[in-house]
């Protein structure tokens, strides 16, 4: 958890949000296919908690803030422009929601995955 202390108090930002935010900031990105687990997912929402697959988030004892992100790219896109384009959307996003700035975004491409047309490879 991050946690800053103000002039009113202490203002805590539990690793979940900031999962949550880059989530949201993968999935701004054309070409990404994000990674899913669903059983994981069902199982932790049963019990009142969010889980966010591919993303793991690390803090450090002087608050400096890793994250591990796996993701699919999509048959077509070239992987190191869009690992580069989720590294930019995530870093933009996290510090214009909580001024927090992050001291590494590792992108780790899982796969390529095809898309959901009808693939012609292979027909007469």
């Amino acid at each position: 958890m991050k946690e800053e202390r103000t002039e009113f108090g202490l203002v805590r930002i539990h690793q979940e949000v900031i999962a949550s935010v880059a989530s949201i900031a993968i999935s701004e990105i054309q070409g990404v296919s994000p990674i899913k687990n669903a059983f994981k997912n069902n199982l932790l929402e049963a019990i009142g908690r969010k889980y966010y697959p591919g993303i793991n988030v690390k803090i450090d004892k002087n608050n400096d803030i890793r994250l591990e992100v796996r993701i699919n790219i999509k048959y077509g896109y070239n992987i190191p422009e869009v690992a580069s384009k989720v590294q930019d959307n995530i870093r933009l996003a996290l510090e214009k929601m909580s001024d927090l700035s992050l001291k590494e975004i590792n992108v780790n491409v899982q796969g390529v995955e095809r898309s959901n047309e009808a693939s012609t490879y292979g027909t007469k």
